[in-house]
């Protein structure tokens, strides 16, 4: 199967993503795809750079990181599914919004024209404050599907909610079957 594997700028949580989308490798062909963000800003977490390289050296294909790269993904029906882990408050909103101006939600936008999963890994530190209107969207939302979350620092970040990423193989293998994994909260 061919799955897209979208990249935004949670940068705390690459290290945790990375892994998955290895072990996703084994089993299907992955095509990463990068926001603007994820793809241009070094943090302390690492460089742009070193980030692309990393998913492309474990892809085999260079990172898509551009709208015009992304946009024939519906119309040409090039993936099975699209995962967007990490996936950021501020893409959170713009897909509950159906807003489509960056890589990471142009390809979703493309992708869903078709019918077929978009599995969302939550990485914000805001999801229970102003995101929880957006995540209330699009958990109603036909073909989205939400890998398991919960707070990951409930006394020092009380709104954050992350998504548990070691559940992405088993939530795309769900959604991939038409199901929202369950339980949904951790």
């Amino acid at each position: 199967m061919e799955i897209g594997f979208a990249m935004c700028g949670s940068f705390c949580t690459f290290s945790q993503v990375f892994p998955i989308m290895e072990e996703i490798t084994k089993q299907h062909h992955v095509i990463p795809i990068f926001s603007h963000n994820a793809a241009s800003i070094d943090s302390r977490f690492g460089s742009a750079k070193a980030h692309l390289s990393r998913a492309a050296e474990i892809c085999g294909t260079q990172p898509l990181m551009t709208i015009e790269s992304v946009e024939p993904i519906g119309p040409k029906k090039l993936l099975d599914a699209l995962i967007i882990a990490p996936c950021t408050g501020n893409t959170l909103a713009k897909l509950a919004c159906s807003i489509a101006d960056t890589p990471v939600t142009m390809a979703a936008k493309s992708h869903l024209r078709n019918g077929r999963p978009v599995i969302v890994a939550i990485s914000t530190n805001d999801a229970l404050a102003g995101a929880a209107q957006n995540i209330g969207k699009l958990l109603v939302r036909k073909h989205i599907y939400f890998v398991p979350f919960g707070q990951d620092d409930p006394v020092r970040k009380p709104t954050s909610i992350v998504a548990d990423f070691t559940k992405i193989p088993q939530t795309l293998e769900e959604a991939l079957a038409g199901r929202q994994i369950q339980p949904i909260l951790l």
